[in-house]
């Protein structure tokens, strides 16, 4: 059983994090403005779907903190706001270690029964 002390996240915000990034596009999104900020049109540049499609994907990515819009004149300005995986990987750090020793473990029984059919 995996033991971890009581995570920064909370339930609602790990589920609104882990669904914006289940979508293939969004974490495309999420790729390209960690390069930088980028205007809602850039980032839409290599999907092919509307402007008001992308729009959808970048309000999911908003409620989970992962992405902050500004404006800039007329211009809507897209910036990467990573923190909100940081906790996730701190609430995910536990099970690493508890896979790696099962890893481990099926390592160790596979190389002894190679090792009895010698």
């Amino acid at each position: 059983m995996v033991q971890y002390s009581a995570a920064r996240i909370s339930e609602e915000a790990l589920s609104k994090v882990a669904d914006a990034i289940s979508d293939r596009t969004r974490r495309s999104i999420l790729v390209r403005l960690a390069r930088g900020p980028a205007s809602i049109s850039d980032v839409a540049e290599p999907f092919g779907m509307t402007l008001t499609g992308v729009c959808k994907h970048v309000r999911v990515l908003e409620r989970a903190g992962l992405v902050r819009r500004r404006r800039h004149g007329r211009e809507k300005i897209l910036e990467f706001s990573p923190a909100p995986l940081g906790e996730v990987a701190r609430w995910i750090h536990p099970y690493e270690s508890f896979w790696n020793g099962r890893m481990n473990a099926l390592e160790s029984h596979f190389a002894a029964k190679k090792e009895k059919m010698r």
